[in-house]
């Protein structure tokens, strides 16, 4: 598996993450392993999790998974809290949080600590300043953030440039052929800070795969009920319409939807590792097909055309 740089940094990772949303919830440990071992074996070496995936379940299956595995990166989030504030990036509760994944990974650091999410009721300053303190102290490598708006990761970026020795690295966002939001803003925020895309849900929750094109199947997440609002996102008119063009093209190459979603993908600017959660271990095969597939430029022109997000001022027009 091509292996890519995160960001402007030294640090090598998988084009490919192993992501474990579901681990401990929908995915039990013996599938877990499964599809840990189907991505160890196919050269993949970065796995993405949370502190608050399955309350922290997720943290503690990977954590008996890597500690046979010294060379697996792991990437985690800390910020988003299961109470009516939702998001907490305060000094007090990151470190704790800190501390808690790394109890829970059964390792002495993080390689990519991302925060998970902006969190308006705590100064950028401080935020940053609790993870500096982390990285110093040796229990984190890198310091990434998550789902945060253009201006939100500028700031973040720009400060941290000025004031600390550990940049910025990673911008973990959602991306794909369906959502394209972050080309707007974030993107180029990201190419010119040198911060590193990695993309979580790179088949549009699914649906890029073509298995919702006439109907949600009833093992599918779309059919869960705590997953079927995420997924109707993208079962409108647009979406559809753009799973369409996927599957002509997958049909004329020879190729799945999914050889051809992420091949897109790993070829935009910017994107170093797409992050990648499979129900099964037999869905995780099927990804890992991708890795080698290069799409021809006149299919690459075709569907960056049909699915095109909306632009206009300030982001695009007579000033850029």
């Amino acid at each position: 598996m091509e292996l890519r740089s995160l960001g402007n940094s030294g640090l090598l990772v998988s084009q490919i993450a192993l992501g474990t949303m579901t681990w401990g919830r929908d995915t039990d440990i013996h599938e877990a392993r499964d599809q840990f071992n189907i991505y160890y074996s196919a050269g993949g070496r970065l796995i993405d999790t949370a502190d608050v995936y399955s309350d922290g379940v997720s943290e503690e299956i990977v954590g008996e998974f890597v500690r046979e595995y010294p060379d697996v990166l792991v990437s985690t989030k800390a910020g988003s809290v299961r109470s009516a504030r939702k998001r907490d990036t305060s000094r007090s509760h990151l470190l704790d949080a800190l501390d808690g994944s790394l109890r829970r990974l059964r390792r002495t650091h993080i390689d990519v600590w991302h925060m998970h999410v902006w969190d308006p009721y705590t100064p950028i300053e401080e935020t940053l300043a609790a993870a500096d303190s982390a990285i110093s102290s040796g229990k984190v490598r890198y310091l990434g953030i998550s789902n945060y708006a253009g201006w939100q990761l500028t700031k973040a970026a720009t400060l941290q440039h000025s004031g600390s020795p550990y940049p910025i690295i990673s911008a973990q966002m959602e991306y794909s052929l369906v959502e394209r939001g972050i080309e707007r803003e974030v993107i180029p925020a990201a190419a010119d800070l040198g911060v590193g895309i990695m993309a979580w849900s790179p088949l549009g929750r699914g649906v890029l795969t073509g298995k919702y094109r006439h109907g949600t199947p009833a093992d599918s997440r779309g059919a869960t009920s705590h997953f079927a609002s995420f997924v109707s996102t993208y079962l409108d008119d647009k979406s559809r319409a753009i799973v369409d063009a996927v599957c002509t093209a997958a049909e004329g190459l020879g190729l799945s939807p999914i050889d051809v979603s992420l091949a897109w993908l790993t070829s935009r600017q910017q994107v170093s590792s797409v992050v990648v959660g499979a129900r099964t271990a037999a869905q995780l095969r099927v990804v890992l097909n991708a890795t080698d597939v290069t799409l021809p430029p006149e299919i690459l022109d075709a569907l960056t055309s049909v699915s095109a997000p909306e632009r206009g001022y300030p982001e695009y027009g007579w000033n850029q």
